[in-house]
């Protein structure tokens, strides 16, 4: 994969009658790239319709991957709620490889009163059972550890790369809002930069060139992330996260997770294809004016064609 790809988390609001295979349909209208399967509360899907997903999605040419149920800790304190999240997480790869699915998201623990260390080796120790398990299955999905919002939760961007070295078949799910949102920072050019830099001089090259990440507005406090917001009503610089990404020449797959999702692509999109497609001083800076100009409209693909007609 050598492009960003856009995708909603979720089925698009937008679809119809909402179901994983109307929502690839409607992904492939928008003219959108990729789908986030959202296994919110539970893993609710059969084999038979992970199958119809699979063949939805090959035939829409729409990339699929998987959030996991948000109720994992592999650092509960209580050892039935950790036999529990690590079913969940099964269960979300088994279901996402039938799906075509290879990237499976999750959010891996909370500290408790324990040390950052301590709840590190206790979530290593799960991922190698479950790497384990899943490929002595056949199963070949990638285990991704989303970095997290608060400070209470296990999952800083550090945490996440010395997993991904450390066990096979895991890879971080870079979730820019939310390590925004852990302390006020990581909010400029300079500073998305050296996140990149750190992604690369950990996992190499291939850690850019293979990364699923999320871009959204997002509210929080002292104690980090409250909710996800629009990126018109938050603080989150994406127009200089978005000229990082394409700086460093990053190929991930990108998905929106905000309330109004379709402004949210519109503005990304178009942003990188005036990016990529020109660099031509001022008429560059009047087709952004533009691009700001369609992030209010209410169909993506009516702005995103105006754009490809002014490059």
């Amino acid at each position: 994969m050598k492009v960003l790809l856009f995708g909603t988390g979720g089925v698009p609001h937008s679809t119809p009658k909402r179901s994983s295979l109307a929502g690839i349909r409607q992904i492939r209208e928008l003219g959108l790239d990729c789908m986030e399967l959202a296994f919110v509360r539970r893993v609710a899907m059969g084999e038979r319709t992970a199958s119809e997903v699979r063949r939805a999605a090959e035939e829409h040419e729409v990339r699929l991957s998987v959030h996991a149920p948000y109720y994992v800790n592999l650092n509960s304190h209580e050892a039935d709620k950790v036999r529990a999240s690590r079913q969940r997480i099964l269960q979300a790869a088994r279901v996402g490889w039938l799906c075509g699915a290879q990237s499976i998201v999750f959010h891996p623990a909370f500290y408790h009163d324990d040390s950052s260390e301590i709840v590190y080796e206790r979530v290593r120790g799960c991922l190698v059972e479950l790497m384990e398990e899943l490929r002595a299955e056949g199963n070949e999905s990638i285990l991704r550890p989303e970095t997290t919002g608060k400070a209470s939760q296990f999952g800083t961007l550090e945490e996440l790369l010395r997993l991904s070295k450390e066990v096979e078949g895991v890879a971080p799910c870079v979730d820019f809002a939310h390590l925004h949102a852990r302390t006020g920072a990581d909010n400029s050019y300079e500073e998305f930069a050296a996140l990149l830099e750190l992604i690369e001089g950990e996992l190499g090259r291939a850690g850019l060139e293979d990364m699923h990440i999320h871009i959204s507005g997002i509210d929080y406090s002292s104690a980090g992330e409250r909710k996800h917001l629009n990126l018109a009503d938050a603080d989150l610089r994406y127009v200089e996260l978005l000229q990082a990404l394409r700086d460093f020449e990053v190929a991930a797959w990108s998905s929106a997770r905000v309330p109004a999702w379709r402004k949210t692509l519109c503005l990304c999109r178009g942003l990188i294809a005036v990016w990529v497609s020109t660099s031509r001083g001022s008429q560059g800076f009047c087709i952004w004016q533009l691009v700001t100009e369609f992030s209010q409209l209410s169909h993506y693909r009516a702005g995103l064609t105006s754009i490809n007609q002014l490059l």
